[in-house]
């Protein structure tokens, strides 16, 4: 059954991890590292970002609602409804520190940050 906007309602993570993200200007801002799960939930709470690094040098992951990102074909990535600027301003830190507390204040700080509606 597609979503509203036509794309499949299931995708493996194996195929999410690596796509590109690009503002809502069209830039690429960098890829899905990786996705952090709610397993009480059965949600995916946000999806981590890596910007802002050269060669792997000074990359800042990113918590990104994940309602958020919408698949473009045309594009081969992920488009999100945010400025630059907005997305520079959102919270980041390490992988670990976005996880930790079992990902709770990353994800709050984000839905927060982007004025996501919460899905819990």
């Amino acid at each position: 059954m597609p979503t509203p906007q036509g794309h499949t309602t299931a995708i493996r993570g194996s195929r999410v991890i690596g796509t590109d993200v690009y503002s809502q200007a069209g830039d690429k801002i960098g890829e899905v590292e990786d996705v952090m799960l709610d397993k009480m939930s059965n949600n995916i709470m946000f999806a981590v970002v890596g910007f802002g690094g050269f060669l792997g040098m000074g990359e800042k992951y990113h918590a990104i609602p994940w309602a958020s990102l919408d698949y473009e074909k045309d594009r081969g990535g992920y488009i999100v409804p945010f400025s630059k600027e907005q997305l520079e301003q959102g919270p980041a830190d390490s992988i670990h520190e976005l996880s930790k507390d079992d990902g709770y204040t990353a994800r709050d700080a984000a839905f927060d940050h982007y004025q996501v509606e919460r899905y819990w």
